[in-house]
């Protein structure tokens, strides 16, 4: 090989070591929503929502001049909404917000459809929204719903600080309140939130019927809501968990969420039962693994010199009835994301790549037709 055509071989590979390798996700078909969990959206324990460790948002394409507070892993077309609802509310409440931020979004842009991926409540509330959407427009207006660290059959984290009774509950809601009105308004209900995210009905003389378990039967995987879904599972044992989390894991209570049971048998608030054993990896601090399934559960591929990529666990089955997964589903470890409930929306400390991870999950959108 003559010395001109080594040297274009060599720059060449040295293009697609430095540029190829990371190529990023293509551009979604229709717009992504992101949709905050409890507590968001602006800030959460003094981080952006969605954000890197440094405060940009995943869904900000690189697309001005040398711009650098971007997210270079995705398209610099890529069309996406941080929406904002109620901090502390009902899914019901905040569903039905996520639904008005999407159609006010759709109206300004010209968007005939979105995506939306939901990080914890918010996974819920795109159940909802998606519900909303559809009945407004008499059509399916939501692609792809993509859950990650949802607890779609609870999490006993609500129902703990529930059980603390009037005395506590009232002071944590009154700085529910506080908290969220500050940050995006009036409208802030932190039991509301609370009774939401426990599965069972909590209270059978409040004159409401609240709980996961009856929001599952009005707002379950429904082909007719959206194109398609599937969810991104996170645990962690209890050395790894963020701080905060560690602390009211070990200290107050145990998630224990790997259990078969469809109900809620041990009666901790969500559905299933646990093997009794704190840091074994079932829960990410907050969500157990028997909770956070819904529809395809999703492969989440890490690659040190390539782009990151997401797969879809064809062994474990589909998840169409959130109130009754198989025993497999309930129990298995597999695809887990070895993050805490916090890591994975840009809550130090760790080294994940928030911006890679959301990036992988748009290009998986592309590859479902979003």
């Amino acid at each position: 090989m003559n010395s001109k055509k080594k040297n274009l071989v060599c720059l060449l590979a040295l293009l697609l070591f430095t540029t190829g390798v990371h190529a990023g996700a293509r551009k979604t078909v229709y717009p992504v929503v992101f949709a905050h969990g409890l507590s968001g959206f602006d800030n959460l324990l003094g981080y952006y929502y969605f954000g890197n460790d440094y405060g940009t948002f995943v869904g900000d394409p690189c697309d001005e001049f040398l711009e650098t507070a971007c997210n270079g892993s995705i398209s610099s077309s890529q069309k996406a909404l941080a929406a904002s609802v109620a901090p502390f509310q009902s899914s019901e409440v905040r569903g039905t917000q996520l639904a008005d931020r999407i159609q006010n979004y759709m109206t300004s842009t010209g968007a005939t459809k979105v995506n939306i991926i939901g990080h914890s409540q918010g996974g819920i509330d795109a159940r909802k929204a998606a519900a909303v959407l559809r009945a407004r427009y008499g059509r399916q207006v939501v692609h792809a719903l993509i859950s990650v660290s949802s607890p779609h059959r609870g999490s006993p984290t609500a129902k703990y600080i529930l059980d603390l009774g009037p005395g506590v509950t009232s002071v944590i809601d009154a700085l529910a309140k506080l908290f969220g009105n500050t940050i995006y308004g009036s409208g802030n209900d932190g039991v509301a939130a609370a009774k939401q995210l426990v599965y069972n009905d909590y209270s059978s003389t409040d004159g409401i019927t609240t709980g996961m378990k009856a929001f599952n039967t009005n707002y379950n995987v429904n082909t007719s809501n959206a194109a398609y879904w599937g969810s991104i599972i996170t645990a962690q044992d209890s050395i790894n968990t963020n701080p905060a989390l560690y602390l009211l894991k070990e200290g107050f209570y145990n998630i224990d969420g790997d259990g078969y049971c469809l109900d809620d048998c041990d009666n901790d608030g969500a559905a299933g039962k646990g093997d009794g054993t704190r840091g074994n990896n079932d829960d990410d601090g907050l969500v157990g693994i028997n909770s956070q399934q819904m529809g395809d559960r999703l492969q989440y591929n890490e690659c040190a010199l390539c782009f990151d990529w997401i797969t879809v666990n064809t062994s474990l089955g589909y998840v169409s009835n959130l109130n009754a997964p198989t025993s497999a589903q309930m129990t298995s470890k597999s695809s887990v994301v070895s993050q805490d409930h916090l890591d994975v929306v840009g809550v130090p400390p760790d080294t994940f790549d928030e911006e890679e991870f959301y990036a992988s999950i748009l290009d998986f959108i592309v590859s479902k037709g979003g």
